[in-house]
């Protein structure tokens, strides 16, 4: 079955590569953009099965463009492919619903490879650094960890999304509570490890393992 496929990103030559892999999957592009806010309305329109999306563009983010098509089209697969390899960029794509995070330099058989995938309903490889993070947000308790420094699991679980750079929407999000509970959960944790601020979380977070 040919899947249909959107390609959103800023640069028109990485789109004409993108359009000549889908061959193989095989795919039919059903439209292409390189803003974020195109992004959005072609996929609201097509309800294509795949979105190929860019992390940056020149109006508004991809993570945007993501948690605004993840409500208007809500059985399209997104997979990221982006020159962003950080961490905090990751995480907040498996936060917000991406089925993938790829960077550009990897090559043309890995990315055809994961785009099949995450069409299939596959998880992402094993060595992928999208299936790495997700298996630490979903880690089960670290005992050490709990009583080092009293923690509770909650606040342990809120402790490596903090440590990730994630905000305390997407927590909310993430953990299906509100964001005056992430505060309080938050303003714990900085009491617990000591740390003055987020930044000293994901530090002490980094130290302890947990992340």
């Amino acid at each position: 079955m040919t899947a249909r496929v959107i390609l959103a990103d800023a640069d028109p030559i990485t789109r004409l590569g993108l359009a000549q892999l889908a061959e193989a999957l095989p795919a039919v592009i059903v439209g292409e953009t390189g803003t974020g806010t195109e992004a959005v309305a072609l996929t609201t329109k097509h309800q294509p099965d795949l979105l190929i999306l860019e992390a940056i563009f020149p109006d508004i983010s991809g993570m945007k463009v993501l948690e605004q098509v993840s409500e208007a089209a809500a059985s399209t697969r997104v997979v990221f492919l982006s020159t962003r390899d950080n961490p905090t960029y990751v995480a907040r794509s498996i936060v917000l619903g991406a089925k993938d995070y790829l960077t550009k330099d990897l090559n043309n058989d890995r990315i055809t490879t994961s785009l099949r995938r995450a069409l299939d309903g596959e998880q992402p490889l094993s060595t992928s650094p999208f299936r790495k993070l997700a298996a630490v947000l979903d880690r089960s308790r670290d005992r050490g960890v709990l009583q080092e420094a009293q923690l509770t699991y909650r606040e342990y679980q809120l402790l490596r999304h903090v440590g990730l750079g994630l905000s305390n929407r997407e927590i909310s999000r993430s953990l299906e509570i509100s964001i005056e509970t992430v505060k309080e959960h938050v303003q714990n944790i900085l009491r617990k490890t000591d740390a003055a601020d987020r930044t000293q979380i994901a530090v002490w977070a980094v130290q302890a393992g947990i992340i």
